[in-house]
């Protein structure tokens, strides 16, 4: 692709780098950004560097938050006896957008695999362990990624917190095997919360 501006070339080399984005649309976005009020611009500019600069991690679920703790631990009105397990900050969105989960979660940052070197030492698990052994939580549902991957995941966290008097519980697989969850329909996802069931027999039973 030729540009008659190293600007906007370089601006098209920057916007294309994000996900989903080809060379096209991101001469697209920046054409159309550059029609708009300078002001506009700067805007956005300074919202991506402010929500670059000043986001969290939430010191107990690791979601994403503007403070030490986010807002869905934060709420004294969510059940924070049942903690919903998810690989991804992108899952607590989606079920959230179900309205059918009233708990609290907990973000792992990723799924064990050892293909792609990843082990238990790097996810937020230990952190899950130690909530459940402090005697107020009742209930851990299991919301990854029917792969593999989030099979192990889920069985290396079993076997840590199997001898706890805590239910455990995963998602009913209205999720397709190997489907990311992100991906899930709201209504699919949401039934596939209420209805969830016994960890336990989804091994059991293979």
């Amino acid at each position: 692709m030729e540009f008659s501006s190293k600007l906007i070339e370089k601006a098209v080399n920057e916007m294309s780098q994000l996900p989903g984005i080809g060379k096209r649309t991101a001469l697209r976005l920046v054409l159309h950004l550059l029609k708009q009020p300078k002001e506009h611009t700067a805007f956005l500019s300074q919202a991506l560097l402010t929500m670059r600069e000043d986001i969290k991690f939430c010191e107990s679920c690791h979601n994403i938050a503007d403070t030490k703790i986010c807002e869905i631990c934060a709420n004294p009105i969510r059940n924070h006896e049942t903690i919903c397990v998810v690989e991804d900050i992108r899952d607590v969105m989606a079920i959230e957008n179900t309205g059918q989960f009233k708990g609290i979660y907990h973000v792992l940052g990723g799924k064990i695999s050892p293909i792609e070197g990843v082990g238990p030492n790097q996810l937020n698990i230990s952190s899950l362990v130690e909530k459940a052994k402090s005697g107020k939580v009742t209930e851990i549902i299991f919301a990854l990624s029917s792969t593999m991957e989030g099979d192990t995941t889920n069985f290396y966290i079993y076997k840590q917190i199997a001898d706890l008097q805590i239910v455990v519980s995963t998602i009913a697989r209205g999720i397709s095997v190997g489907d990311e969850l992100e991906y899930a329909d709201e209504i699919t996802l949401g039934r596939s919360i209420l209805h969830r069931v016994p960890f336990e027999k989804t091994f059991k039973n293979n």
